[in-house]
């Protein structure tokens, strides 16, 4: 009679053999804390668009488990991006000089240990080295961004129209100046003409929007947007030996900036979904994003963002993409986001707390059912380089959990220096694509010009008027005169005067006649 731990690992290879379908070793499969050598944990790469969740307490290994997907990724010729937020991911780029302890780890799993590195690309939001990152305000158009500013439906209305009235005008929205610009525009100097298209808008609504705009800039959003903007084709390249490249977004400084990562990720995410074609299942992905210190994407958004989140994750599996959210405990993820994420990788939690242990309770409610593991217990006792781990089969469907001794990365476990990164930066072929930032003639400078020229008009205008009016004042002395208020004052009671004493005199000079005519009869 067969025992449990053959039992077990019979079970755990036909789970895991996937046939002739290409897949990635994950590591060894374990029973009660023992590597059970030779029966390996395996991801078709068939399924990886489905998505997936690395979750794990600090320390546990989620980054090395991150490090380990890419890596085999870039074998496979799959191109990945990776968010590097605590700076630790570079060592990728260099082979790993090895140790006893991996030697013996391997031994265990029963897979050899062959140290190697990957092509990577470094990228940037901000000052770092690396080909920085741009998208222009028109490339996220009304809908997008008006989840980003979290505005409410007469806001975004008037957003909508402002970006209709741009259009129309020719007026690029490449920037947030762009944007404040043509805002300050249509309920100041651009007023009557807005109206009387588009109709009347509230300056108390534009104002809002204005402010929203200013607390996006004070998290350095005004850094991303612009020219020129990032083509996201350049993330799906491979090298000349066929390895998949390596993009690694270093944004060490990203977690009091949470604005400018959703921002970031937004944009990535609808971008790739509008330029990729339709792709099905493919064998093999087109490109797999990592996402480190995934709760701060969910954190700080509003429900609009995190419903467009929710509606992509759905969508962008068709294009043959593949998302991985990296954090600490499942909670961190939306339940409806949760639900899309196929392959799960669970490292071990901490339970210091009543809610601690709660969120263990909810962390094993997300696995399947296992009679060999006691998952909630399981789940705080793992060691560093063990997960909890399922993934979905051929045909779509989750494997048994597996307890799994995870292979040690190929590369370097620790950061590259800074002599290194600035190599590696040196020898892009896509830093002078993207370093240099260009300001083409925008809404900025053309309204600014409209206005000018407005003001300028309307200035001389009123020049005019006044010469105008100072030649009418040149007239002569008598003109002055006469026609002055006082002068004609004075004529009119001279003349008045003058009747009175007319018509008096002839009035004394009829009576007398009167009389005598009077004595005669």
């Amino acid at each position: 009679m067969a025992s449990r731990a053959d039992t077990f690992a019979a079970l755990i290879d036909r789970a895991y053999d996937f046939g002739d379908l290409p897949s990635i070793v994950l590591g060894g499969a374990m029973l009660e804390h023992q590597a059970l050598t030779g029966h390996l944990v395996r991801v078709p790469l068939r399924t990886l668009n489905r998505h997936g969740l690395i979750s794990g307490a600090t320390g546990t290994g989620k980054t090395k488990s991150m490090q380990i997907m890419a890596e085999q990724l870039s074998r496979a010729g799959v191109p990945s991006l990776l968010v590097d937020i605590k700076g630790d991911l570079s060592g990728i780029a260099a082979p790993s000089p090895g140790h006893p302890k991996i030697d013996e780890r391997h031994r265990a799993i029963g897979l050899p240990f062959k140290p190697g590195s990957s092509p990577v690309e470094f990228l940037s939001l901000s000052k770092q080295p690396g080909v920085r990152l741009r998208a222009t305000v028109s490339e996220f158009g009304p809908v997008l961004f008006s989840k980003l500013l979290d505005l409410n439906d007469t806001q975004a209305g008037v957003l909508a129209v402002v970006f209709k009235y741009c259009d129309d005008r020719r007026l690029p929205l490449l920037d947030l100046k762009d944007l404040r610009e043509s805002l300050a525009y249509i309920i100041g100097d651009g007023k009557a003409e807005f109206k009387a298209e588009y109709g009347m808008v509230s300056s108390t609504t534009v104002g809002a929007i204005l402010r929203k705009i200013v607390e996006l800039e004070q998290q350095g959003a005004d850094t991303f947007f612009g020219e020129p903007s990032f083509e996201v084709e350049d993330l799906v390249r491979r090298d000349k030996r066929g390895r998949g490249i390596v993009s690694i977004l270093r944004v060490v400084d990203i977690q009091d900036k949470p604005k400018l990562f959703s921002t970031f990720l937004l944009q990535l995410l609808a971008e790739i979904y509008a330029t990729f074609e339709e792709a099905g299942d493919l064998d093999k992905p087109k490109l797999c994003l990592f996402f480190d210190e995934a709760h701060l994407i969910f954190k700080n958004a509003s429900k609009a963002l995190l419903d467009q989140i929710e509606v992509i994750v759905k969508l962008i599996r068709s294009k043959g993409v593949g998302i991985f959210f990296v954090t600490q405990n499942p909670t961190d993820i939306p339940p409806v986001v949760l639900s899309q994420l196929g392959l799960k990788i669970q490292h071990s939690l901490r339970a210091f707390t009543a809610k601690d242990r709660k969120n263990i309770k909810l962390a094993a409610e997300n696995f399947p059912v296992s009679k060999y593991y006691d998952v909630p217990e399981l789940l705080t006792n793992m060691g560093i380089g063990e997960a909890l781990v399922t993934v979905l089969n051929k045909k779509g469907v989750p494997t048994p959990l597996v307890h799994t001794l995870l292979r040690a990365p190929q590369s370097r476990m620790d950061v590259l220096k800074k002599a290194e990164i600035k190599a590696i930066v040196e020898q892009s072929r896509l830093v002078p694509k993207y370093q240099k930032p260009a300001d083409r003639k925008s809404a900025y400078e053309i309204l600014e010009e409209k206005i000018n020229e407005a003001h300028s008009e309307d200035h001389k205008e009123k020049i005019d008027k006044q010469r105008r009016a100072s030649r009418k004042s040149k007239k002569s002395w008598f003109e002055t005169v006469y026609n002055s208020t006082t002068t004609r004052q004075i004529g009119r009671t001279i003349a008045r005067e003058l009747t009175r004493t007319l018509l008096g005199v002839l009035g004394v000079r009829t009576t007398r006649r009167r009389r005598r005519r009077r004595r005669r009869y």
